[in-house]
């Protein structure tokens, strides 16, 4: 019905989407509706050709049905990049274009959630059905937080309060939302002053706060810097960095103080205008305008001493501002005051003693040779020994005066005369300077004539810093340990190196040695060292590189640790046997705990997790194991007729916390020993006996001896002999070696009991055997059972080898001639010796055959042993019963 009425009603592209979209919020959401809405999640970054879901199986669809339903996309949108639609099974699969959550959901915020939406027709039209899909796009932790901005920086009062807050507002990003996004924030140095907190704002952003722990002193140190770590809530944490520089911001807590309060100073009274008395200097801690110092002269200050000396106000240089009267002494007292921004001005005293004199005192000039500013001498620390710094020329002097010039204070400095100039004196350095030792020095031209007129002039040294100094580790070794299946990036240690230069040149960076792995991430700024991976004890226990520390000074210098990481042992690996099974080849009785054969296990780990003990899970009652050789023993002698394969399952267990183990099997095979002789089965007594007719012909097979061996192998292979005769016919009977076959060799002429010794042995080393009586009665009928018992031997004469002699016949029973067979036992005896040698001979000549085919002898020992015993004992039992 939809489809007659689609093509008279609808008239246009924009009237079908116009329909649809009343069909979505007017109709039911049943089977029987041409509209469904599926829903599927995904995450992000999965690779192309991943299975989203089949549309068909989620709606109950047949896809067996003719004409077939083909799948489509309708309209192009943006978001089928990233499907890919099978048209015959409706199967969603991830295209080659890779979704990327936060790229395809930029705009969005985190409540909003992240979907690709698709509108999917199934046709022909009478299969039509309008499917609409939304695909979930969720979140994986493939970002990193990141800060803004490389280094933050917090500016901090000095008198800020124990535990004042101060935001830190550049507070990481990460794009990954949830449980993905940043979490919390931490220092890496804290210095023991600070520590940091989070704040989680209504929308839900977490700022971090820095919260004051102790006092802070700017005058002991300004500023402190360290890292900020971001750190993310994934599975591995991921980690963002960045510096966070704290600045102490000056307090005006400190007043100018003098460094001398009394000030002595001897004037001439020819002394000329604009001459330098004195350098009053005050200093204070503070910085900036805290620190700003004006000299004035006290309201007490006479005003004819004002217009005599004259007082900088910010250098607190006093100097000579008028004439003195040079036919007149006079002591003058000033009083200077060093004033700061809220300070109680400090306070000094500045006495001038003005001499009179007639020629005036010596006249100093000094011309500076090192650069010199506002009387200060600046040299570089890096300048040689005897470097000159000034030149005096003394002047105003008279010609036949003496004039004595000295130098006073501490220092590596000497004034002397220069060549041959008189009145010039040279200052110079005595050896090298050194900036870290000491960087400003204070030293005194005393000029004196011989009237004891003294002529001060002050010098000052400063020395200017060079890149001199290398960073120096605390430690040129630095031993981590860190246990193996760390996670990735683990903090392994932080690196301290310092520079005694000052500035820049001080600064130090860190980097890793050229044979450093990988795996390791030293922080160029802080030091902190850390391995992105994790490590494996047993692929390698220790790591050594070198580290390096460099400063920005010019040139660069720097110095090298070294760094040696050793991997502690975790119970990760199981025992393991070097075989997958054992089989071990013993003889029967072998001694009680004699060795068997030895198991070699390994253990990778180390330590009492690569300690392993071994035991028996099965048969512990017949074996042993020695734990320390891994020998296996049997507790007693086993015998292979009672058993001749074992199987052990042997079990080795490691000492780890919590234990790890293995289990392999042992098979324990006995080789055989000849230790038990043949047994005859048949006959079964030696008093047993078989009737013979005398017309038997001569080759008739007449009974057979069968005997088994229970041992395997040529132990078992039997061969029969007859070895004592008690017939009256020497030679009558043969017996095959081989099957035990007696046979008729000759016609019987003679009746009677005919006893035959057989010997029954092995081919075994040594040689076992037993030996049975056959007897044979030559008659036409058994008739007088008495009879035969009485011709039968002895059991007595059998044990000592003894045959019974023959007795008479019963009255009406026919017997053999016996007589005859005692007159030729003397014939009978040298034929068979005879027949023994040429018995022997055939035998020897039958071994002979017999060894030039190998194959036949093959195929015959390959007969299981048990089945010949078993069919030989049927076919002489089935004998037995019909005799």
């Amino acid at each position: 019905m939809w489809n007659n009425k689609r093509g008279t009603c609808l008239h246009s592209k924009g009237e079908l989407w116009g329909l649809f979209i009343l069909l979505l919020y007017t109709s039911p959401l049943s089977c029987s509706s041409n509209f469904s809405h599926l829903i599927y999640k995904i995450k992000e970054g999965l690779p192309k050709g991943t299975l989203i879901g089949a549309i068909s199986s989620d709606l109950k669809l047949d896809l067996s049905v003719n004409p077939p339903r083909s799948f489509n996309l309708e309209l192009k949108t943006a978001s089928q990049q990233y499907v890919n639609l099978n048209n015959t099974t409706g199967e969603l699969f991830t295209s080659a274009l890779e979704i990327d959550r936060e790229a395809l959901c930029a705009e969005s915020h985190e409540g909003q959630g992240c979907a690709i939406f698709l509108d999917v027709l199934i046709l022909p039209q009478q299969y039509f059905q309008l499917v609409k899909i939304k695909i979930i796009i969720e979140d994986v932790n493939d970002n990193r937080p990141h800060f803004p901005v490389g280094e933050i920086r917090v500016f901090v009062p000095e008198n800020a309060p124990v535990n004042a807050r101060f935001a830190v507002e550049q507070s990481a990003v990460d794009p990954d939302i949830g449980i993905h996004s940043v979490q919390t924030y931490w220092l890496v140095n804290d210095y023991g002053v600070f520590t940091l907190d989070v704040e989680e704002n209504e929308g839900g952003e977490l700022t971090p706060f820095l919260i004051i722990t102790e006092s802070l002193d700017r005058e002991t140190q300004a500023e402190y810097v360290t890292d900020i770590i971001a750190e993310d809530g994934g599975t591995p944490p991921l980690l963002g960095t960045a510096t966070l520089r704290i600045i102490i911001m000056d307090v005006n807590d400190n007043c100018p103080k003098f460094t001398e309060s009394q000030v002595n100073v001897t004037l001439y009274g020819n002394a000329s205008k604009g001459m330098q008395l004195a350098r009053l200097q005050a200093y204070d801690p503070d910085e900036g305008a805290n620190a700003l110092i004006t000299y004035t002269f006290s309201e007490r200050v006479t005003q004819e001493s004002r217009n005599l000396f004259h007082l900088d106000t910010n250098t607190g240089v006093l100097k000579l501002a008028g004439k003195i009267d040079n036919n007149t002494g006079k002591l003058f007292k000033l009083i200077v005051l060093a004033n700061g921004p809220t300070c109680i001005p400090e306070v000094a005293m500045v006495t001038i003693h003005v001499i009179k004199q007639l020629s005036g005192p010596p006249v100093v000039i000094p011309r500076y040779i090192a650069s010199e500013k506002d009387g200060v001498v600046s040299i570089s620390e890096s300048e040689p020994a005897f470097s000159p710094i000034a030149l005096f020329t003394i002047k105003n002097t008279e010609p036949q005066q003496k004039i004595e010039c000295l130098l006073e204070g501490t220092g590596p400095f000497r004034l002397v005369p220069y060549e041959r100039f008189k009145n010039e004196y040279l200052l110079e350095t005595t050896e090298l300077l050194d900036y870290e030792q000491q960087q400003d020095y204070e030293i005194v031209i005393v000029v004196r004539n011989s009237h004891g007129l003294v002529v001060n002039t002050v010098v000052k040294v400063h020395v200017l810093d060079v890149n001199d100094n290398a960073p120096v580790f605390k430690q040129s070794f630095i031993e981590i340990t860190v246990e193996e299946n760390n996670p990735p990036n683990t903090f392994l240690a932080q690196l301290q190196a310092t520079d005694a230069d000052s500035e820049s040149r001080g600064e130090v960076y860190y980097l890793l040695g050229a044979d450093a792995p990988t795996i390791f991430d030293l922080d160029r700024s802080t030091g902190v060292l850390t391995v992105s991976t994790s490590l494996d004890r047993e692929e390698k226990e220790t790591y050594r590189f070198m580290v390096r520390a460099i400063d920005r000074g010019t040139p660069r210098k720097e110095s090298i640790a070294t760094v040696i990481i050793t991997v502690q042992d975790r119970n990760d690996n199981s025992p393991r046997f070097i075989n997958k099974d054992f089989t071990f080849f013993v003889p029967e009785n072998f001694p009680g705990f004699g060795e068997i054969g030895a198991l070699t296990v390994t253990d990778a780990d180390a330590g009492e997790n690569g300690w392993v003990a071994l035991s028996i899970l099965n048969g512990s009652d017949i074996f042993v194991i020695d734990t320390g050789r891994g020998a296996l023993r049997a507790k007693t002698s086993l015998d292979r007729e009672q058993q001749g394969t074992y199987y052990v399952w042997i079990e080795a267990i490691d000492g780890g916390e919590p234990a790890l183990s293995c289990i392999t099997m042992v098979t324990v095979l006995l080789l055989d020993v000849n230790d038990n002789p043949p047994t005859v089965l048949f006959p079964q007594s030696n008093q047993s006996y078989m009737l013979v007719l005398p017309n038997t012909l001569p080759g008739t097979s007449i009974t057979e001896v069968y005997a088994v061996d229970r041992d395997t192998g040529m132990n078992a292979v039997i061969a029969y002999s007859i070895i004592k005769r008690t017939d009256g016919e020497p030679g009558s009977f043969d017996i095959d070696p081989y099957t035990g076959n007696i046979t008729l060799r000759k016609s019987l002429s003679n009746r009677g009991l005919y006893s035959l010794w057989v010997k029954v042995r092995d081919h075994g080393q040594p040689e076992l055997y037993s030996t049975v009586l056959v007897n044979l009665f030559v008659n036409e009928t058994v008739s007088n059972e008495t009879l035969i018992q009485s011709l039968l031997p002895r059991s007595v004469d059998i044990d000592h080898g003894v045959l019974p002699p023959d007795k008479e016949g019963r009255k009406g029973e026919q017997v053999p001639n016996l007589c005859g067979e005692y007159q030729v036992l003397l014939l009978a005896l040298t034929a068979t010796c005879l027949g023994l040698f040429l018995t022997v001979l055939s035998l020897v000549m039958f071994i002979c055959c017999k060894k030039r085919k190998p194959k036949k002898k093959r195929l015959e020992s390959e007969i299981p042993l048990n089945l010949i015993n078993q069919e030989m004992v049927v076919k002489n039992l089935m004998e037995i019963s019909n005799i």
